[in-house]
């Protein structure tokens, strides 16, 4: 079970659900601000970020393309596409199956083998962006990028205001007045590293690690590995990145088999999930006591985290989708599964 992401629910009666039914129950969704609200609420069950509309604007204005949310062909399933830039990168809400009361739909970028967490909700990113528009010396800071926030814009953040802090550094600047992001904390350790600045770099990355920063990414018990594998902390290293692998493998920030290395584990987890999807590792779960739609969920978290490895997401979406349906969960299952 991955730890924070997964609930006991009660089991409602199942039916069986395709892709081909799905695709054939299609709503209209268009590459507009208006499609994506509804592609949340009525497919992917949930509430729209409040400004959303905002955010997909100001993606638009920086010179991305906007992408219909159900251009899902090939992607991890629980992505919500939003834009595509010039690279081919795609940015994404994460639409986490069973997430907390109250939990945000993080922003990610979509990679083969999983996500890299972008900001915790819409608000942080629309914040991040507009600092660091206003902070770019290198050509005059785009005013339509300001005007495309509009008053979401307007309420998060005001022009000059990080010229006029006393902090000369933008990293710094982000940590302190708009939040947490992974990438500005990795910075930092490295620049601690680079400074002879050992001790706050081991702190930092320990930090980075804290409970409910980055609810359900393993991301930061990766990274903190890597550190302190890098200061001959070979045993806490490897017990990090053990941590790292309870959370979803498509949240590492990097490859499976990295993360498996310095846990000092060969095939032996991969294994371990194969055995627990068999019928025969079902029937075991219910044997001991667990609540069948515990066990259904638990066996979708495996199959996408089997699917990360290669990339493959393709190939387990039925059989992911039937598990939320078994679990209670037929708007996740539909979700899922629906394509434009």
């Amino acid at each position: 079970m991955k730890a924070g992401m997964v609930a006991v629910i009660q089991r409602t009666p199942s039916t069986s659900l395709t892709s081909r039914h799905v695709r054939n129950c299609r709503i209209s969704c268009s590459s507009s601000s208006s499609g994506h609200i509804s592609f949340i609420k009525d497919i992917a069950g949930t509430k729209p970020p409040e400004h959303l509309q905002n955010l997909l604007k100001m993606l638009q204005t920086r010179g991305e393309t906007i992408i219909s949310p159900g251009s899902r062909e090939g992607l991890i399933p629980l992505a919500i596409p939003l834009s595509e830039n010039l690279s081919g990168t795609i940015t994404a809400l994460l639409r986490w199956p069973t997430a907390a009361p109250g939990m945000e739909m993080p922003v990610v970028e979509v990679r083969k083998h999983g996500v890299w967490l972008l900001a915790n909700n819409v608000d942080q990113y629309i914040h991040r962006i507009l600092v660091e528009e206003d902070a770019n010396e290198l050509h005059k800071s785009n005013s339509e990028l300001f005007k495309a926030s509009a008053e979401a814009g307007k309420k998060l953040y005001s022009r000059g205001d990080f010229a006029e802090s006393d902090v000369s550094n933008l990293d710094a600047y982000i940590l302190k007045e708009v939040g947490l992001f992974p990438d500005v904390l990795e910075r930092k350790v490295q620049r601690h590293f680079e400074q002879g600045d050992q001790v706050s770099a081991l702190i930092t990355g320990e930090f980075y690690t804290k409970k409910d920063l980055f609810p359900g990414f393993g991301r930061p018990f990766v990274f903190n590995a890597e550190i302190l594998l890098k200061v001959g902390r070979t045993p806490e290293a490897k017990d990090s990145a053990r941590v790292a692998l309870k959370s979803p493998w498509w949240t590492l920030g990097c490859l499976y088999e990295d993360v498996a290395g310095i846990a000092q584990w060969e095939d032996e987890q991969i294994e371990y999930i194969k055995e627990k999807v068999t019928e025969e590792g079902r029937r075991e779960d219910l044997k001991k006591g667990k609540a069948p739609a515990q066990v259904a969920l638990d066996e979708a978290a495996f199959l996408l985290d089997l699917a990360s490895i290669e990339g493959t997401w393709v190939d387990y979406l039925d059989r992911i989708a039937e598990c939320y349906m078994e679990a209670g969960l037929p708007e996740i299952a539909k979700f899922i599964l629906y394509r434009d």
